[in-house]
């Protein structure tokens, strides 16, 4: 009988795709997945390291995993990813129980250390760089009609708040003709739907050629592939959002009209400190760009709270933007000292715990209120919906997402994921929508469409 593994993902989207293709590496090894932990031989643990929580729950995880491994000595246990590539040799010097610890660039060699740790004992592999693009190995999709496509790995920024280029290293981009193949690929095996990864995405190809905005380029390329009816990427900076990516989403008829475009702060003085390379007006004028080429565009963002330094004056400045931007929705944060980056040795400007915390209520009162309008604005129209299954919280219920990424909850019936609906909005709530069914939709709606009222 075969030996089951069972994978659990925390952090990003590339962190998702990361589990998919170690999922690959191990069935192609003569292992099968399970859901159920009781039924796994091998455990992995692909980390995030973020926030300061992703270790708490690294080792909250282990902890719990330690008892389980005394009944059953023989499962094995990894943790892999970002944390594995920050901490390192601290792992099994903290979690002895752990079997192998790997990194962010030598996914494919999980099978190997596993058959080692087996016979020799435990394992530690962290390369500084990867042996191949991750696309080289085997992946097992989560789902058949959606998939993550990694066009870059690594960022070339400075953040002084992220940990980023510590663990996944310097950019490097993947070679155009490669993933338009992929994208081919994918769309012959039943996907309709790619996301284009990458930690600064909209940088694509800057290391390849400074002749040409090569994202732009790429865009077309991939929302031209038959068979693929959306395109979505994530994340873009705001300082290489260029216009040719732009018209690319406006003249592309499979590009998503959603954007999701960090901000992190509003204030000037905050943006410098962080290294972030734009300005607040700078942020908003790129973004009113976007709106006035990519009519009925969604936008989303993250936001900073409690960055060293942030005075009152520099908060009020971020909610102003907050508002003006007029978010359909936003991942806040609260600061989180990340050793290893810069903003770590900022102590001496650490925000008051208590001040951070009503500064986050505020702006999530302010995003949530944006959120609502612009959600509101859609009741009455119909939207091309992606099912994606059944709700999570109530299995009569069908959940999908239409083009701008908005979840949207439907009576159930006979759709099976994967299908694309007609769906007329009947309510609306700050994270999501309510709507019914009109008809199945063999082909997609034309990209122009009805602009929502200004809000």
């Amino acid at each position: 009988m075969a030996r089951k593994f069972l994978i659990r993902t925390f952090g990003c989207q590339m962190n998702e795709h990361d589990s998919e293709r170690l999922a690959g590496v191990l069935e192609a090894a003569g292992l099968e997945g399970t859901t159920r932990l009781e039924d796994a031989d091998v455990v992995v643990l692909n980390t995030c390291t973020i926030r300061e929580n992703a270790d708490n729950r690294l080792y909250g995880n282990l902890g719990q995993l330690k008892r389980l491994k005394e009944t059953r000595p023989a499962m094995q246990l990894v943790v892999a990813g970002c944390m594995a590539q920050k901490d390192r040799g601290l792992i099994q010097e903290r979690a002895p129980h752990v079997d192998v610890v790997l990194g962010t660039h030598n996914t494919a060699h999980v099978a190997d250390l596993l058959s080692r740790a087996a016979s020799e004992g435990p394992q530690l592999e962290i390369l500084e760089e990867s042996e191949a693009f991750p696309s080289a190995l085997p992946a097992r999709r989560n789902t058949p009609w959606s998939a993550w496509l990694t066009i870059q790995i690594g960022c070339d920024n400075t953040c002084a708040f992220c940990i980023v280029p510590a663990v996944r290293g310097a950019e490097i981009s993947r070679p155009f003709a490669d993933i338009v193949a992929e994208t081919e690929s994918l769309a012959a095996n039943g996907a309709v739907e790619v996301t284009l990864l990458g930690q600064n995405v909209n940088s694509y190809g800057r290391d390849i050629t400074r002749r040409r905005p090569l994202f732009a380029d790429l865009l077309r390329a991939v929302g031209a592939v038959a068979g693929i009816r959306r395109v979505r990427y994530t994340s873009p900076h705001p300082k290489d959002l260029r216009p040719e990516t732009i018209a690319s989403m406006a003249e592309t008829e499979a590009v998503c009209e959603h954007l999701h475009l960090p901000l992190q702060s509003g204030s000037d003085r905050v943006l410098a400190s962080m290294h972030r390379g734009y300005t607040a007006q700078r942020y908003l004028d790129r973004l009113a760009g976007a709106r006035a080429a990519v009519p009925d565009l969604a936008v989303t963002t993250d936001v900073i709270v409690g960055f060293p330094g942030e005075t009152d004056d520099d908060f009020e400045r971020t909610l102003e933007v907050v508002a003006e931007a007029a978010y359909d929705s936003a991942y806040t944060f609260v600061f989180s000292p990340r050793p290893g980056t810069e903003a770590a040795g900022f102590t001496d400007r650490f925000v008051d715990p208590a001040v951070v915390a009503d500064r986050f209520e505020r702006l999530t009162t302010t995003v949530e209120r944006s959120a609502a309008r612009r959600h509101a604005a859609r009741v009455g129209l119909v939207e091309e919906v992606l099912i994606e299954g059944p709700s999570k919280k109530d299995p009569a219920v069908l959940s999908g997402r239409t083009r701008q990424n908005k979840l949207v909850h439907l009576a159930g019936g006979p759709l099976a994921p994967g299908t694309f609906a007609d769906v007329r909005i009947t309510d609306a709530a700050a994270h999501y929508l309510r709507g019914e069914l009109v008809t199945v939709t063999a082909r997609p709606r034309h990209k122009t469409r009805i602009p929502v009222a200004a809000v």
